[in-house]
């Protein structure tokens, strides 16, 4: 049996990198210390909605950008957010620098961040993630898809430098990438997942 990691230490990133290396999950890192991100906790929010609306994201991204210089990732990648003292791995990722397409395990400049959300990683998803990775110079898009509702959240960075939140609801609307001249129905991004529609009167959880 292996040896479970000491949350209550810190780590320096190659002692992260060698215990992800060997470790059966995954782990955010910060400042030295570690998070886990799988686990019977995190687990229990890997449904079948959660691995299917990220599956019909990354096959509709890659479809979309094929020959087109960009790569796409789901969430066995890991993100360098700032130097050596954040590292996570988003559900969804995609990057077109030059810089990321010799990489084979980090990504440092995305265009495009998904996160699909559960019980154990909603509110850092809305909130610590949000500005976290908002200070990505590459970032140009932050969507969050919610699999309890058919209800999708996409934050914009906008010619003045200003992040612009769009709030999809039905199925027939479409969810933009202007970054990658790119789109989906949200019909698309839930297909045979099967979730009712949020209604304005219900309760966001």
């Amino acid at each position: 049996m292996p040896t479970l990691p000491d949350y209550t230490r810190r780590y320096t990133v190659e002692e992260y990198f060698a215990l992800e290396e060997v470790s059966d999950i995954r782990h955010e890192y910060y400042h030295g210390e570690i998070f886990p991100l799988d686990g019977p906790q995190a687990m229990a929010g890997a449904t079948f909605a959660h691995n299917t609306i990220k599956q019909n994201c990354v096959i509709a991204l890659r479809l979309g950008l094929r020959g087109k210089g960009c790569r796409v990732f789901d969430e066995n990648v890991r993100l360098r957010i700032n130097a050596d003292d954040h590292f996570t791995y988003p559900d969804v990722m995609v990057t077109c620098a030059e810089e990321d397409q010799l990489e084979t395990r980090i990504v440092q400049h995305p265009t495009l961040l998904i996160e699909v959300l559960s019980n154990s990683t909603e509110l850092r998803d809305r909130s610590w993630k949000l500005q976290q990775y908002q200070l990505l110079p590459s970032l140009r898009q932050y969507v969050l898809i919610s699999q309890k509702r058919v209800f999708v959240e996409s934050y914009l960075l906008n010619e003045r430098g200003a992040w612009e939140l769009t709030m999809l609801r039905q199925s027939q609307e479409i969810l933009y990438f202007p970054s990658l001249h790119l789109r989906m129905t949200v019909a698309e991004v839930y297909e045979e997942v099967g979730l009712p529609p949020l209604h304005l009167a219900e309760t966001i959880s």
